[in-house]
């Protein structure tokens, strides 16, 4: 079933996970990383799981150790329990998280990160935080974006993405499958107004960038190098 897939291998959540500490940040609870003097931000925005997933908050502060100021906000509140998914399933969950909130409430943060020095700002989403990506970069209040097993993302919605966009995803993925992933391809191809790229990885399941297993190694190796396509992709635009 999808969303099974959507909610495989939940992280243990833990408030105090990271480097870099939370904060308020347009009334959201935010787990910030980096300096604030950096000169570009990145905004991580989370899966169904929120923004306490400790391997979420490690690839925040590797991309801040990039010279980025990072910020991954609490748009979701209440994280889905899988434990809890035969009285509130994933599609009645969706219903009280909707992306369309994520994405107002992403702005003010956008426009506070401008208004306290950011020149420029990329933001990455992962399943549900790539859709929240996805509208931002139709509206262009970030340069550069990034999506990552993206989930209720469609054909339409990629053309309309007016910023430089890397599409990454997985072999095995009910969400976005790679027959899926080929045609926003196709779409980003045939309107050539932006600059892109879509990679699909072998052998991984949907989620696999934050929520692999630390024994599998094909999993690890895959999202280190998902993590590193990530960080070129905003080296490349986001200056």
């Amino acid at each position: 079933m999808a969303g099974h897939q959507c909610c495989s291998n939940p992280p243990t959540l833990d408030p105090s996970a990271g480097a870099g500490h939370v904060e308020q940040l347009c009334g959201l609870s935010t787990y910030v990383t980096g300096s604030p003097n950096a000169k570009h931000a990145i905004i991580l925005i989370s899966d169904v799981f929120g923004y306490e997933a400790p391997k979420l908050r490690k690839l925040a502060d590797k991309v801040s150790a990039a010279g980025y100021y990072v910020v991954v906000p609490d748009f979701i509140r209440e994280p889905f329990v899988l434990e809890d998914i035969a009285n509130n399933p994933l599609e009645v969950w969706l219903k009280d998280h909707g992306t369309d909130k994520g994405f107002e409430e992403a702005k003010p943060i956008i426009e506070t990160l401008k208004s306290e020095g950011a020149s420029s700002v990329g933001a990455a989403g992962f399943c549900w935080g790539g859709k929240v990506v996805v509208e931002l970069s139709k509206v262009e209040l970030i340069q550069a974006a990034v999506i990552l097993h993206p989930a209720g993302v469609t054909v339409d919605d990629i053309k309309g993405v007016k910023v430089p966009i890397a599409v990454l995803g997985a072999e095995i993925d009910n969400f976005a499958p790679p027959e899926l992933l080929k045609q926003y391809d196709e779409a980003l191809t045939s309107q050539s107004k932006v600059d892109f790229y879509v990679k699909i990885f072998p052998k991984v399941i949907h989620g696999w960038t934050t929520r692999y297993e630390d024994e599998d190694e094909v999993a690890v190796k895959s999202a280190e190098e998902a993590h590193q396509n990530l960080l070129d992709w905003f080296a490349k635009y986001i200056k």
